[in-house]
């Protein structure tokens, strides 16, 4: 019996899969769990349709991401941060230092959790890459300078 997945299945396939299952296993298991409806001609119409309009949003979202891209591609953040004589930051800069950073200078809003600093932490003055993915196959990468007070 062919069906579509509704939700991803663990060694199945994933949501608006069409796969091929045993009759009981659909009708005891999928079914009654609304894990899968079959697959019949109305449904298969249905899918192709929810595909087509997601498809469209995926491509809007796609399109936002890249426009972001392009301002963060041409970025060079400077965070002023107190430190001492030998170069060396009291504390460090976080990812919650350079979100803070971005929409004070640059009035662009990014989710923290986002934000990936590429040399790991940064604890002494100098320049640093720092990789945004926006999503997953969109990522921007800027610089930040960071300076004494």
């Amino acid at each position: 019996m062919e069906v579509i997945l509704k939700e991803d299945v663990l060694n199945l396939g994933f949501e608006n899969d069409i796969v091929s299952v045993k009759n009981g296993y659909a009708r005891n298991y999928l079914f009654p769990k609304r894990l899968a409806i079959p697959a019949n001609e109305s449904n298969r119409k249905i899918l192709a349709e929810t595909i087509k309009q997601r498809s469209r949003k995926l491509e809007r979202l796609k399109a936002d991401a890249e426009t972001i891209v392009q301002k963060l591609n041409d970025i060079n953040l400077m965070i002023k941060v107190k430190s001492s004589e030998e170069g060396r930051i009291y504390g460090s800069v976080t990812n919650v230092a350079v979100v803070e950073a971005l929409k004070e200078q640059f009035n662009i809003e990014i989710d923290r959790k986002k934000i990936n600093i590429l040399t790991g932490h940064i604890k002494e003055l100098g320049q640093y890459k720092v990789a945004v993915p926006l999503r997953k196959d969109v990522c921007a990468e800027f610089t930040i300078n960071v300076i004494a007070e």
